[in-house]
C-alpha cells in the first residue's frame, strides 16, 4: 500500500476533561497518514483516483466548528474514522498532539483504523 501523509495541521478545538479547558479552542497539531493505491492516480496524473490531501486537510480544518471533546484519544479515533469513511482510505493512523503540560514539548494520542 501506499501512503499519502499530512504531518503538523494546525487546528484549534474545544479539548479537555475539565470544563474550564474546553471553554476556549486549544492549538492542537495532527500528523494524517493515509494508505491507498496511488498507481492509477499515479498512471493517469488524475486527482480523482487519489485520496485529496488538500480536501482532507480543509474537512479536519473545520471538524472542530461548533464541537468539543474531552480526550484526544476520542478525537483521533473520530479523525481516523472520518478519514477512511469519507476519503476512502483503506487505514488511516492519525496523531494528535497537545500542548498541556508545561514540562514537555507535546502530549499526543496515536491511532490506526482500518
Amino acid at each position: 500500500m501506499d501512503l499519502i501523509a499530512i504531518r503538523d495541521l494546525e487546528v484549534w478545538y474545544h479539548v479537555g476533561v475539565p470544563d474550564a479547558e474546553r471553554v476556549r479552542a486549544q492549538r492542537l497539531l495532527l500528523d494524517v497518514e493515509m494508505e491507498c493505491d496511488v498507481s492509477a492516480a499515479a498512471a493517469g496524473d488524475d486527482l480523482t483516483r487519489t485520496i485529496d490531501y488538500y480536501a482532507v486537510s480543509r474537512r479536519l480544518l473545520a471538524l472542530g466548528e461548533g464541537r468539543s471533546w474531552k480526550l484526544i484519544e476520542r478525537l483521533a479515533v473520530e479523525i481516523a474514522e472520518l478519514v477512511a469513511g469519507e476519503f476512502g482510505a483503506t487505514r488511516v493512523t492519525v496523531e494528535v498532539k497537545k500542548f498541556i503540560l508545561p514540562e514537555t514539548r507535546h502530549v499526543a494520542v496515536r491511532v490506526s483504523r482500518p
